[in-house]
């Protein structure tokens, strides 16, 4: 076994990390290595990597023309695989810990506005019914596809989660009584997300639909298809980009940007930004920011468009 699948086994088993976190990190060390030692095949002699190596990599990346972004999740991926062969006592040093990766362009997240997500919440319904309309023997299908989605983009805007953690919610991680989901996040961890009153109705009015089709166990999916199982996030990203055109809005919207959304909703309404921290589930408060200057800037452009000596 190498020490690249050893490493991976690692993330999977003691750090909890997703597939795609596994997957991701597999790829950029797999590059690494192809890139920097390419006359080698299946590569696995990591202490001929040092300091000079680590920096002929970044000078490679930047020759492939790859963005800042790419190059620091490159470079954090090869720090951390390095830094468990350091533990591991399989290297002596870690050649990319004092290694300074470029500065990641600081850009603000695209949003929707209140009546932009009113919009894409009503867009299902109606292209479902034309959907429906050239094919009457699935109008059931249909309707059901419209019901769960519209739920969905609730819970997704009213608890500020990620895709992946709206597809993960199970039946027992909802509480409709307190209004309160129970999000699996990132690395594992769980935190509680409110279920504003939008959102409870459209998964009251979703759940009458789902127990035609799928089971009432406690730990089965929420979210699923009209064959009863989990609905998959390749599935809504589909359908989302149906809602987007038939409600007339920006083709490159994605489910995320509900999320980036609720954060800046939030603020703009005069939440603590320790509050959102906490309901986004953001580890660091630095990460959090970001939504102050979304803010700021959405301050400034109405300010500019309403008061007669801003320009």
């Amino acid at each position: 076994m190498s020490y690249l699948s050893d490493f991976l086994d690692y993330l999977t088993h003691e750090r909890n990390a997703s597939p795609h976190t596994v997957a991701s990190y597999r790829r950029d060390i797999e590059q690494f290595a192809g890139l920097l030692f390419s006359q080698e095949a299946n590569f696995d002699n990591w202490r001929r990597v040092d300091v000079l190596t680590a920096r002929s990599a970044v000078v490679k990346y930047n020759e492939l023309e790859l963005s800042r972004a790419s190059i620091m999740r490159k470079v954090s991926s090869l720090r951390s695989f390095f830094r468990y062969l350091e533990r591991e006592e399989v290297v002596d040093k870690n050649p990319f810990s004092g290694l300074n990766s470029p500065k990641r362009e600081k850009r603000l997240p695209m949003l929707m506005s209140v009546e932009e997500i009113i919009r894409l919440l009503d867009a299902p319904e109606k292209y479902w019914t034309i959907a429906a309309s050239g094919n009457p023997g699935r109008e059931a299908e249909s309707r059901f596809a419209a019901i769960r989605d519209v739920a969905m983009m609730e819970v997704i805007y009213s608890g500020g989660l990620r895709i992946s953690e709206a597809i993960g919610l199970n039946m027992n991680g909802v509480d409709l009584i307190s209004d309160i989901a129970k999000v699996r996040g990132k690395g594992a961890k769980e935190r509680l997300c409110a279920l504003g009153k939008p959102a409870v109705k459209a998964l009251r009015r979703y759940l009458d639909l789902r127990r035609q089709r799928a089971g009432g166990g406690s730990a089965v999916p929420l979210f699923v298809n009209v064959h009863g199982q989990r609905l998959t996030a390749r599935t809504f990203q589909r359908n989302m980009k149906n809602y987007l055109k038939t409600a007339g809005l920006p083709h490159d919207l994605t489910p995320h940007k509900i999320r980036h959304s609720f954060a800046t909703h939030m603020l703009d309404a005069g939440a603590d930004l320790r509050s959102v921290q906490e309901l986004l589930g953001h580890e660091n408060l630095s990460t959090t920011q970001i939504y102050t200057h979304v803010s700021s800037e959405r301050l400034k452009t109405a300010y500019k468009k309403a008061h007669p000596h801003a320009n």
